[in-house]
């Protein structure tokens, strides 16, 4: 097993103790064992981390764009050439198969090359007055010192999601990861060192929910980036005031198959979208709505996938279904199961945690039946790997069913009608909608968040979006005299 190198915070450029005198442990999911201990930072470790992030920002702002891409392009080198160390250590701490872990570090490295080239592609326009003596044009400055959040499931990649686009257009950053998810954020800070990436840039917090609140409330901090759950993104939204901020949170988004659609396609999706990261994605499968005329051949299809997770030891090369990364996590997943026992849904695969283990957070890949709009598996969602299986008699039933929840991330539909498809996909209430792929699907180019009025936040994530997000666009105006 891989030792943290880190058990830190970095505040301006250095690892520190902090001030509070006191630590929490960190467990590890895939064997229970406690595999660091952490320092819990204080309000003065907060104040000097903002300090310095400000302090720094005054003059990272006025460097060039092509010198803060070239940056931006080392770290993204550095980040590469420590690719394995980083992924053995996030699936220790995480939980998720190695192969996944190795994926999301090579996926955080390309956004640090991405942001750095439409960094320098980021340009305004000019604008024509109707007064002849005024010449008009805007460009595009940085807001400032950031507040990022970031959750459990993808510590290094939703790191990079931010701090890259951040560090291309001007901007420092207060990093908050989870305390348990935070050793791989902590060691992947060689990485920016070793690009020669000014001191202050960057501070990482580990903490919890109060040090969040500290951290966005903080007068020193001018905007703020998380992705995490719909309710803590409404609290945020709550306490923070007028800070600008980017909030990419909870979804519920369904997998619809339609009557014309490839089924072994459409259950292969489905259950690759459960079982990645163990169901542990904003994206994941939540919901199968699955038109009644062909209910029966797809849950058949989809029978067929059960054969091919493999629940294990995530370091086992055989393994693509590792262990949730918490208790509350799989508490979770045990009472939307209760739920649906208690209905009388049809459990055919899975349906609990798996004995045998060092932990019991290993739990099996799961496909329910019969699955009721009203119940736990539809509307909440179960952040676990489970495929629930709803039918609708119609389209417009499936439609009806898809927009009737709360959130709205992103979708995917199953069809071989390009009418039906580009129905499905200007009205269903997503930010995105997949046709004929996993609603799981992301690309680093893409921009990714909710849609509007649908409780799953503003922004997007990907590609020059993200940019524009954590730039201010400004103005000028100039009269000739002439």
């Amino acid at each position: 097993m891989p030792t943290p190198p880190r058990q830190q915070l970095y505040i301006d450029g250095q690892f520190t103790d902090g001030t509070s005198g006191t630590s929490v442990d960190v467990i590890s999911p895939v064997n229970g064992e406690r595999i660091a201990t952490l320092p819990v930072p204080s309000q003065a470790d907060l104040d000097r981390a903002v300090t310095a992030a400000r302090d720094a920002q005054r003059e990272w702002r006025q460097v060039g764009v092509w010198q803060r891409a070239a940056v931006c392009h080392r770290i993204g080198d550095e980040i590469l050439k420590r690719a394995d160390e980083l992924a053995r250590l996030q699936t220790l701490e995480q939980g998720k198969p190695l192969a996944e872990s190795l994926a999301d570090i090579k996926e955080a490295a390309a956004l640090f090359h991405l942001h750095a080239e439409d960094a320098v592609r980021l340009h305004g326009e000019t604008f024509p007055s109707n007064d002849t003596n005024k010449r008009m044009w805007t460009f595009y400055k940085p807001v400032g010192t950031w507040a990022i959040i970031t959750p459990w499931n993808f510590p290094v990649l939703m790191m990079a999601e931010f701090v890259a686009p951040g560090l291309a257009t001007g901007n420092s950053h207060v990093l908050k990861p989870p305390t348990h998810t935070s050793l791989t954020v902590l060691a992947v800070l060689e990485a920016f060192e070793a690009a020669g990436l000014p001191k202050g840039l960057i501070n990482v917090l580990p903490g919890e929910g109060d040090f969040g609140t500290k951290l966005v409330t903080h007068p020193g901090i001018d905007a703020i980036g998380f992705i995490g759950s719909s309710a803590t993104g409404e609290k945020i939204n709550a306490i923070s005031g007028l800070k600008r901020s980017i909030m990419e949170l909870s979804g519920n988004g369904p997998l619809i198959v339609l009557e014309d659609a490839d089924l072994q396609r459409a259950a292969q999706a489905a259950a690759d979208g459960a079982y990645f990261c163990a169901g542990q994605v904003c994206c994941a499968t939540e919901r199968v709505l699955v038109h009644a005329n062909v209910h029966d051949a797809f849950v058949e299809e989809l029978l067929k996938t059960v054969d091919g997770v493999t629940l294990g030891n995530p370091f086992d090369a055989a393994t693509n279904l590792g262990p949730l990364n918490n208790e509350g996590v799989a508490a979770k997943m045990d009472r939307h199961m209760a739920d649906a026992r208690a209905r009388g849904f049809d459990v055919l695969a899975g349906g609990g945690r798996r004995a045998g283990f060092q932990t019991d957070l290993y739990y099996e890949f799961t496909i329910v039946d019969g699955v009721s709009e009203d119940s736990l598996l539809s509307v909440e969602e179960s952040f676990g790997p489970v495929v629930p299986v709803i039918t609708g008699s119609s389209d417009d039933e499936l439609l009806r069913i898809a927009n009737a929840d709360k959130l709205g991330l992103q979708s995917a539909v199953f069809t071989n009608d390009l009418s039906k498809a580009y129905r499905f996909v200007e009205e269903i209430e997503t930010g995105q909608v997949i046709v004929n792929d996993s609603n799981g699907f992301w690309d680093i180019n893409m921009p990714f968040g909710g849609a509007g009025g649908k409780g799953t936040g503003w922004g997007r994530i990907g590609g020059k979006h993200t940019l524009l997000d954590m730039s201010d666009l400004r103005t000028g105006v100039i009269h000739l005299n002439r």
